[in-house]
């Protein structure tokens, strides 16, 4: 599989893009972008500084023609909707967020202000829009493949371990009932035993993993959930020390996860400036194509695999796009 296959549908231009002359009369405007993000400033600060930077490069400063105002649910799920409905409330002309819940929240809040999805794993499923090419309604954005990416995961680690019969899904309790499904068609189809496991703060992965470990895991797929993915070399670190193999994004590998594999969220936060640019140029976020994730990235933990006395095969290797 080519890991670095392009998976975009271009973002039209001309006809989405009110004419130059209705933008100039708002030259002087300062913008309002709400960020809503379901976890931590700290885990997300990544992600947030992409969008920035890809603002930045699209002309916009804060505190000259936009000001930016964040909130963060700090993983408390149950605050979104009143932290959804004071963006709303501060008037801003586009709401950024990702994950089901925070887009969720925001839809919520707002039928009218343009909702803006940094990353999401299937807006379709998720009943954010209609399809893909034309998302209707007031929301638009990127997604990543959650499922197909998770299922994927789970066939990379069977590969590099062929004698892998039981694995761990590690996820936070946000992830969608259909990804749980298709895991478990996934697992079945290659024979191993699939232990679902909700982690949603560091004090939690030691006994977590002491607890595969009693279950004779020796697995873990890692899915980017909001909570998840700020743990992420922690995560990798702590099944280094378990003696588990784990793959998941890349900060899993960077923290000593055996592999990584998926989009690149950071990237797939800053492209999400380009659709606040033509929103503010008057184009409707219902008439934005979603685009899907265009970066992937295959990275092996050699040292990681050195330590577990794993061979990583060429088929692997051959592929990698990073080799620690």
């Amino acid at each position: 599989m080519n890991t670095r296959r392009k998976l975009v549908i271009a973002l039209g231009a001309g006809a989405l893009v009110a004419p130059f002359g209705s933008f100039a009369q708002q030259q002087g405007k300062v913008w309002r972008i709400g960020v809503l993000v379901p976890g931590s400033a700290a885990g997300w600060a990544p992600m947030v500084g992409a969008l920035r930077s890809g603002l930045r490069d699209l002309g916009y400063v804060e505190g000259q023609n936009i000001s930016i105002e964040y909130r963060y649910a700090d993983g408390q799920y149950d605050r979104l909707s009143n932290l959804a409905t004071e963006l709303v409330r501060l008037k801003v002309d586009v709401i950024v967020s990702n994950a089901t819940s925070g887009v969720g929240a925001a839809r919520r809040a707002t039928m009218t202000i343009p909702i803006v999805m940094g990353a999401i794993g299937d807006p379709v499923a998720s009943g954010f829009v209609t399809n893909l090419s034309h998302p209707g309604a007031n929301v638009t954005g990127l997604t990543f493949f959650g499922k197909e990416i998770a299922a994927k995961r789970l066939e990379l680690i069977k590969e590099a371990l062929p004698g892998l019969t039981r694995a761990a899904f590690l996820k936070d309790h946000t992830v969608p009932r259909d990804y749980l499904r298709s895991m478990e068609s996934a697992a079945r189809a290659m024979k191993i035993a699939l232990e679902f496991v909700d982690v949603d703060s560091s004090d939690k992965l030691d006994s977590a993993m002491a607890e595969l470990v009693q279950k004779r895991v020796s697995g873990i797929v890692v899915m980017e959930t909001p909570l998840v993915i700020s743990l992420g070399k922690r995560i990798g670190a702590a099944a280094s020390k378990h003696r588990i193999a784990a793959i998941g994004f890349k900060e899993v590998a960077e923290g000593g996860g055996l592999i990584a594999y998926g989009a690149d969220i950071a990237e797939m936060w800053r492209r999400s400036a380009t659709y606040i640019d033509k929103i503010f140029k008057g184009a409707k976020p219902g008439d934005l194509p979603i685009e899907q994730a265009s970066k992937f990235e295959l990275v092996v933990n050699k040292t990681t695999a050195t330590a577990l006395g794993i061979k990583i095969p060429d088929s692997i290797l051959l592929r990698a796009d990073k080799v620690i």
